[in-house]
């Protein structure tokens, strides 16, 4: 379900794609990007454009924002965001170390906003993964680290809000961050959980099948009837969407450990279909299940 109501501008198609792989496409214009202003609580809002869900939660003591997608929209965020509000932007979380998540990082930074990430997050912007080719990736600015890291629940008292950023150990990464607003009654969760595509679990940057389904859980115990989820991709759920998509997980592993045990390779368990029981039902499934499928495959073969 979508519970917000658009205020500003609409998503493009090329966002649309960018959004299913959690990252901009190769040759994206941002200069043709629009932001969505999509209001969920009196002074809390969503924003999406080129990559992951932005919040921002607005009053007299500042912003608080969750997320900065990319560094080229950096402009266009800011100005989004004084539409909702005449207050500067104090804070920033981020909820994983992906560059549609962490990208306007530098550019915020260097606006005087503080930083907040898990340690793990800022380990990995100061010393990335290799790509996928094996080339050694490109550490992160000096402006765009966090400034402040946390190992255990921190809560910001602001806006007549609780904020509080609670880590997910070994989820979508090693370093995810669950954001709740208690009083809107929100949570962010950035790309551990999604709405669009089947889940990715970024080994490479370590995380987990089984901390994605923790994770979920703990953003569950959270929820009562009313609460709206945001994913990091994709529409806006409430608590039996993500009560669903543990499920689909869940059920979807059950069917390749089987194959896995039976010392199947990973062509055959793909071609076997695991995830036949959801692919009509899941928004952007059809390009993302041979990477999922791929990546419990590797989690359940190796154990780790």
């Amino acid at each position: 379900m979508n519970t917000g109501k658009s205020i500003f501008l609409t998503l493009s198609s090329l966002t649309l794609i960018g959004i299913a792989f959690g990252q901009a496409p190769a040759q994206t214009d941002y200069s043709k990007v629009q932001i969505e202003t999509v209001k969920l609580a009196p002074n809390f809002y969503v924003l999406n454009g080129q990559g992951g869900a932005i919040g921002v939660l607005t009053g007299p003591d500042g912003v608080l924002m969750v997320d900065s997608q990319f560094a080229p929209l950096t402009e266009k965020i800011v100005a989004a965001v004084k539409q909702v509000s005449n207050s500067p932007i104090k804070f920033l979380i981020n909820t994983h170390v992906h560059p549609d998540h962490t990208g306007g990082n530098e550019n915020l930074g260097k606006m005087g906003v503080t930083i907040f990430a898990r340690e793990e997050l800022r380990n990995r912007l100061a010393h990335p993964a290799p790509g996928a080719n094996g080339a050694p990736g490109t550490p992160a600015p000096a402006a765009a680290l966090p400034v402040i890291t946390y190992s255990g629940p921190l809560t910001f008292h602001m806006d007549g809000e609780d904020v509080q950023a609670i880590p997910i150990p070994k989820a979508h990464t090693d370093g995810d961050t669950l954001v709740r607003f208690t009083n809107a009654n929100v949570l962010m969760m950035g790309d551990y959980f999604r709405s669009l595509g089947y889940p990715n679990i970024d080994r490479n940057n370590g995380g987990s099948l089984q901390g994605m389904i923790e994770g979920i859980d703990a953003a569950i115990k959270l929820c009562n009837a009313t609460t709206k989820v945001v994913p990091g991709h994709g529409e806006i759920t409430d608590r039996s969407g993500l009560m669903a998509h543990r499920d689909m997980i869940i059920a979807i592993r059950d069917k390749i450990a089987p194959m896995v045990s039976q010392g199947k390779t990973q062509a055959e368990v793909l071609a076997a279909k695991p995830t036949a029981d959801y692919d009509a039902k899941v928004p952007g499934g059809s390009t993302t299940i041979e990477r999922f499928v791929g990546q419990v495959y590797a989690e359940l073969k190796t154990g780790k």
